[in-house]
């Protein structure tokens, strides 16, 4: 996928999904600290009202995000490999589920290329896809927020 910063979908009967990557100018280190520290994320992440729990694996988190503002959102930390990949899973096969997978992809000039792709499948999915928002603009604007912060270490990183 290209890192342009556009999100990118696809939808099938059975499956639908949102992607979107965009280069940063900061190493994987500096962007996983952000993707990884739940409490900051409302901070510098516009899409995030409120991130509650421990980003760690088999942690249960509580999110609340401004496309979905009435809704709490419980996924399961699935997978994590430090710096590289972090897989967040909600819902339960086969009847719905949603699989958010958010990788680092370091490049040889020091900038790292980023990727978050949300996964919907299951069998009621073709009943609730319409009722479903747009993902293409909250994640483009989850992308450039990452950019921005990470590529602005002194903001990034205030402590309260």
């Amino acid at each position: 996928m290209e890192a342009n910063g556009k999100a990118r979908k696809e939808s099938s009967t059975f499956r639908m999904e949102c992607a979107v990557a965009v280069n940063v100018k900061a190493a994987p280190k500096a962007i996983w600290d952000l993707l990884t520290h739940a409490a900051d994320f409302p901070r510098w992440n516009t899409t995030v009202k409120s991130l509650e729990g421990t980003i760690a694996l088999g942690e249960k988190l509580s999110v609340r995000a401004t496309v979905a503002p009435d809704r709490t959102f419980k996924p399961v930390v699935t997978e994590l490999e430090p710096e590289k990949r972090m897989v967040w899973s909600d819902g339960a096969a086969p009847m719905f589920k949603g699989v958010r997978t958010f990788t680092l992809q370091p490049r040889d000039d020091g900038s790292t290329d980023f990727s978050m792709i949300e996964v919907f499948s299951g069998v009621m999915l073709p009943m609730i896809k319409g009722s479903l928002p747009d993902f293409g603009p909250p994640f483009e604007q989850y992308a450039a927020d990452l950019k921005r912060a990470a590529e602005s270490p002194g903001k990034a990183h205030a402590s309260a």
